[in-house]
C-alpha cells in the first residue's frame, strides 16, 4: 500500500509540474515535430535530386551505349550485349529494383508528370486544381457534418425538439452540396485519368512514329518485345492508378490534418500526440511488413505481355505451324506462358492473405482502441483543455455533443489514415506501372538517337560494332563507299562494299539467301545502323521501296495508290482522280474501279479483297504515282504474268525511274544494265550486265549441268554394254571350239 501511495504521490507531483509548465512543453513539442518534418522533407528532397541526377534514365542492361545523332550525318551504333558475357547478373540486379517505391520511383514519376502536365496553362493543370478544390470542399463539408451530428444527438439527449428539428433540416440542406461534391469528384477523377492518358499517348505516338522508332524497337533493340501492350494497356493503367491515387491520398491527408486540428481543440494536444505516436509506430511496423507490391505488379504486367506475345506469335506464323503440324508444341508454349502468369498471380493472392489480416487488425481494431481511449480523455482528465464541463442538466448534453463530434472526427481521421496506409499498395502498384512506362520512354528516346541494345551472335566483332558511318545527301545518285554490311546482332555479311548508281543505271542484285541483298536496302533506307564508310543518297522521297508483299493501308482505293500521301497532298501536287484512273489503266487493274460503285472512294479491307497479283499491281501504281528517281523492287512482280512484268518495267523506265531489283528470274535481266552479285561468303562483284550474253551463258551452263546429271546414267549404260560385249566374245570362242554354226542359229 505504501508503494502504491508513493507512486500515486509521484504521479500527482509530475502532473502538477506538467500543468505548471504545460505551455512551454507543448510549444517545445510542436517545434520538435515541425523540425522533424523539415528534416525528413530535406532528406527526401536530397534523395530524389540525387536519383534524378544519376538515374533519370535507368536502362535494363549493363552494356554501354554509344550515341550518335543522325541529324549530324552519323548513324547510331549499338549498345550491344554479348549473350556469353557476365553482364546478366548486373542486369538482373538493376531490373530487380524496377517497381520499388523509392527515390528512383519519385524521379521516374516526376519525369512522366512533366509530360502529362506540361505547364500551368495546360488543361491538365487546371483540371487538377479544380479536382483539388472539390477535395478540400469535401473535407470542409465532412467537418460541418461532424459538428452537426454532435448537435443533433445532443438535442436528442436533452429532449430539445426544436433544436432537433432544425438540426435535421440543416442535415438535409447539407446533403445537397455533399452529394454534388461526391459526384463531381468521381467525374473529375475519370476526366483527369483520360486527360493524362491523352497527353501521354500523344507524346508516345509522336516518339513511336518518328525516326522509324516503330521498326527499330522490334528489330534493333531487345528491351521491349510488346510495345503495343505498353502503349495501349500499361499507359491506361498508369493514368487510372495515378488519378485514383491522387484522390485516395490527397483527401485522406487533408482529413488527417484538419480532423487532428479539430480534435486537439476537443480533447487536448497531449492525448492526440500520444495516440498519433502509437499510430505512427504501428504504421511503421506495418509498412516494414508490407510486401513489394510494386515489383509484384511489374512482374505481373511483364508476364501478361509475354502471354499475349505467345498468342500474337502463333497468329503471325499460323500457316507455318499448320503445315508442320506443330499444334502440340505451340499448345505447350501457350500453356507454359499462362501457367507462369497464373502461378505469379496466385503468389500475389497468398501474399495478400496474411498481409490483409495484419492490416485489418492494426487499422480497424488496434487503432479503434486508441480512438476510444482518445475520446475518453476529456471525461477522466481535466488537463485536456476541452470545454466539456457545464452546470446542471447541460452536463450530459454537452458531454454527448463533444463525444459524438470527437468520435465522428476520430472515425473520419482514422478512416483517412487507414486509406493512406491502404494507399501504399496503390503506390507500390503505381511504381510498377511507372517503371514500365519509363522503360518505354527510355527505349523510344534511345531510338531517336539511334542507340540500341541488342544481343550479339557469338562470332560478332565488337570492335567493328564500335565504328560509326555517315550519311550524306546528294541530288540524284546513290553511292556506297567502303560500307560494311553488318546485321544488328553483329553478323558481318560484307566487310567492304563499294558501288555507285546514277540515273539511267538499272541494277540487278542477286545472291544466295542471307548474303546481304535485303540488308543493303535496310541500310540504304536508314533502318539498320551504319558501322563504317559513307552512304551518299538523295532525299528520302526520291527513293521508293516495293516489297514482294505490298503494304495496303486502311482507307479508300485512292489511299492505296497515293500512300503515304494524303488527298490534300495529292491535290497540292496537281494530280487529279483522272490521273489515278490512267495509272490504274496502265497497270491493268481498272476493273477494280469499275467493280465498285464508289470508284476511288471505295473502302474495303484491301489486303483480303485483292489477289496477290492485284496487290503487286497496286504497288506498281503507287510507284508510278510518286515517280521517284530510284525504285527498289524486291521480287515485286513475282505474282504477275511475264507480259504484265514487261509492261510494268518498261513503263517505269519510260518515266525515268532507275530500278534496283532483287530477283533470280532470268526474265528480268533484260531490263537492267548493271549487276551486283553477292557470293554468300562476304564477296561481291559490281559489273555491267549484258543481258543477252549472260542469258546465253546461263543457257549453256544449264545445258552442261543437265549433261552432267546424265553422266552417271551414261556410265552405267556403258558398263552394261561392255558386259554384253564380253559375253558375246565368250560365246564366239565356244563356237569355234565346238564347231556349232552360230549364224544358223541367228547369232
Amino acid at each position: 500500500m505504501e508503494v502504491n501511495s508513493g507512486i500515486k504521490r509521484s504521479l500527482e507531483q509530475y502532473l502538477r509540474w506538467y500543468m505548471k509548465h504545460r505551455s512551454t512543453a507543448v510549444n517545445g513539442l510542436r517545434a520538435s515535430i515541425a523540425l522533424l518534418v523539415v528534416v525528413r522533407m530535406r532528406a527526401a528532397y536530397k534523395s530524389v535530386t540525387r536519383s534524378a541526377r544519376g538515374t533519370a534514365k535507368p536502362l535494363d542492361s549493363a552494356a554501354s551505349a554509344t550515341t550518335a545523332s543522325a541529324a549530324d550525318g552519323k548513324s547510331g551504333t549499338n549498345a550491344t550485349t554479348d549473350i556469353s558475357t557476365d553482364t546478366g547478373s548486373k542486369k538482373s540486379k538493376r531490373s530487380a529494383k524496377r517497381g520499388e517505391v523509392d527515390a528512383l520511383f519519385i524521379a521516374r514519376l516526376t519525369r512522366i508528370l512533366r509530360v502529362i502536365i506540361p505547364g500551368v496553362s495546360s488543361k491538365e493543370f487546371w483540371l487538377l486544381n479544380l479536382f483539388s478544390c472539390f477535395l478540400v470542399g469535401r473535407t470542409v463539408l465532412s467537418l460541418q457534418v461532424a459538428q452537426l451530428d454532435g448537435r443533433i444527438v445532443s438535442a436528442l439527449v436533452r429532449g430539445n425538439g426544436k433544436e432537433f428539428i432544425w438540426g435535421i433540416v440543416a442535415w438535409m440542406v447539407m446533403a445537397v452540396p455533399a452529394t454534388y461534391t461526391n459526384s463531381m469528384l468521381a467525374y473529375l477523377q475519370k476526366k483527369l485519368a483520360i486527360a493524362f492518358r491523352t497527353r501521354l499517348t500523344n507524346h508516345l505516338h509522336e516518339l513511336y512514329t518518328n525516326n522509324m522508332t516503330f521498326y527499330k524497337v522490334g528489330n534493333l533493340d531487345d528491351r521491349i518485345k510488346n510495345a503495343d501492350q505498353l502503349i495501349t494497356q500499361d499507359v491506361s493503367r498508369f493514368c487510372n492508378a495515378l488519378s485514383s491515387l491522387y484522390s485516395n491520398t490527397t483527401k485522406p491527408i487533408l482529413d488527417v490534418i484538419i480532423c487532428n486540428a479539430q480534435l486537439s481543440m476537443g480533447v487536448g494536444l497531449e492525448p492526440l500526440i500520444i495516440t498519433n505516436l502509437m499510430v505512427q509506430v504501428t504504421s511503421l511496423l506495418l509498412r516494414k511488413a508490407t510486401p513489394a507490391y510494386g515489383a509484384l505488379a511489374a512482374t505481373e504486367q511483364k508476364l501478361e505481355g509475354e502471354f499475349r506475345f505467345t498468342h500474337s506469335r502463333l497468329v503471325e506464323n499460323a500457316e507455318e505451324v499448320a503445315m508442320f503440324g506443330g499444334e502440340v508444341v505451340e499448345r505447350g508454349i501457350l500453356d507454359d506462358a499462362y501457367t507462369a502468369l497464373v502461378k505469379h498471380v496466385n503468389t500475389i493472392f497468398k501474399v495478400r492473405i496474411w498481409h490483409g489480416m495484419l492490416e485489418d487488425f492494426v487499422i480497424k481494431y488496434l487503432w479503434g482502441g486508441f480512438g476510444f481511449t482518445l475520446c475518453a480523455m476529456p471525461v477522466f482528465f481535466d488537463f485536456a483543455g476541452a470545454e466539456m464541463g457545464a452546470a446542471g442538466d447541460a452536463v450530459l448534453g454537452s458531454r454527448t455533443k463533444g463525444l459524438v463530434t470527437n468520435r465522428r472526427l476520430l472515425m473520419q481521421a482514422s478512416d483517412a489514415f487507414g486509406r493512406v496506409m491502404y494507399a501504399y499498395k496503390d503506390v507500390a502498384e503505381l511504381a510498377g506501372y511507372t517503371s514500365r512506362v519509363t522503360l518505354l520512354l527510355d527505349v523510344f528516346e534511345d531510338m531517336q538517337s539511334n542507340t540500341f541494345q541488342k544481343a550479339l551472335v557469338s562470332n560478332a566483332n565488337e570492335d567493328v560494332l564500335k565504328g560509326t558511318g555517315s550519311f550524306t545527301q546528294t541530288d540524284d545518285s546513290i553511292e556506297f563507299e567502303h560500307v560494311p554490311i553488318i546485321s544488328p546482332n553483329g553478323d558481318t555479311l560484307i566487310k567492304d562494299l563499294c558501288f555507285n548508281l546514277h540515273p539511267g543505271m538499272h541494277l540487278l542484285i542477286v545472291g544466295p539467301n542471307g548474303s546481304g541483298k535485303s540488308s543493303l536496302f535496310r541500310i540504304l533506307g536508314g533502318l539498320w545502323p551504319l558501322y563504317g564508310g559513307t552512304v551518299h543518297k538523295p532525299d528520302r522521297k526520291k527513293i521508293f521501296y516495293i516489297p514482294q508483299r505490298p503494304y495496303l493501308s486502311v482507307g479508300t482505293l485512292r489511299d492505296q495508290i497515293i500512300y503515304p500521301d494524303t488527298r490534300a497532298e495529292m491535290q497540292a501536287r496537281g494530280i487529279t482522280d483522272e490521273d489515278l484512273i490512267e495509272i490504274l489503266s496502265t497497270v491493268q487493274i481498272l476493273n477494280i474501279v469499275q467493280a465498285n460503285t464508289d470508284g476511288l472512294d471505295a473502302e474495303r479491307d484491301w489486303k483480303d479483297v485483292l489477289a496477290g497479283g492485284d496487290k503487286q499491281r497496286i504497288a506498281m501504281a503507287r510507284l508510278f504515282y510518286h515517280c521517284p528517281t530510284f525504285a527498289i523492287l524486291d521480287e515485286c512482280t513475282s505474282s504477275v504474268s511475264m507480259d504484265a512484268e514487261r509492261l510494268l518495267y518498261t513503263h517505269a523506265q519510260a518515266l525515268g525511274i532507275s530500278v534496283m531489283t532483287v530477283s533470280h528470274r532470268p526474265s528480268l535481266w533484260k531490263y537492267h544494265n548493271w549487276i551486283l552479285q553477292f557470293d554468300g561468303v562476304g564477296g561481291y562483284a559490281f559489273v555491267p550486265l549484258d543481258a543477252e550474253k549472260r542469258l546465253a551463258l546461263q543457257e549453256e551452263k544449264n545445258s552442261i549441268e543437265m549433261k552432267l546429271v546424265e553422266v552417271p546414267k551414261l556410265e552405267s549404260k556403258l558398263k552394261e554394254l561392255k558386259g554384253l560385249s564380253a559375253s558375246f566374245c565368250d560365246l564366239r570362242a565356244l563356237n569355234r571350239a565346238s564347231g556349232v554354226d552360230l549364224k544358223g542359229l541367228g547369232l
